[in-house]
């Protein structure tokens, strides 16, 4: 049975549907273990003393910085990791019922391809 240049076309763009919507998970995956990193990071900060020395990454160094100021920059950072994540997950919603939706027209296009359905 030879597939119809309108359903290959259809095909093609539910195949690259689906690639974004594995991108998409991997971007929200990765956005969830920033969020968990960072909120361990938060509770091991409030452990210690206020005028401990604490350290801060940059790269692959290590800065000096009071705790007060590392504290609210990580909270700055799980607060934009919180939007990030919302924003993320709206992308997932909308792309996985866009899936749904082309997989039912595909369905159903291949079904009025069978010999004696549409035919």
């Amino acid at each position: 049975m030879e597939i119809p240049q309108n359903i290959q076309h259809q095909l093609a763009q539910f195949q690259q549907m689906q690639q974004q919507a594995q991108a998409i998970t991997m971007q929200k995956q990765n956005v969830d273990m920033q969020i968990k990193e960072t909120e361990k990071a938060l509770e091991e900060l409030e452990k210690v003393a206020d005028d401990a020395e604490v350290y801060k990454t940059a790269g692959t160094l290590l800065i000096k910085m009071p705790k007060p100021e590392l504290t609210e920059d990580l909270t700055e950072k799980l607060e934009t990791l919180q939007l990030r994540e919302k924003t993320v997950k709206r992308q997932e919603e909308r792309v996985m019922k866009r899936l749904q939706e082309m997989q039912e027209t595909l369905q159903g296009a291949m079904q009025m391809q069978q010999p004696g359905m549409g035919n």
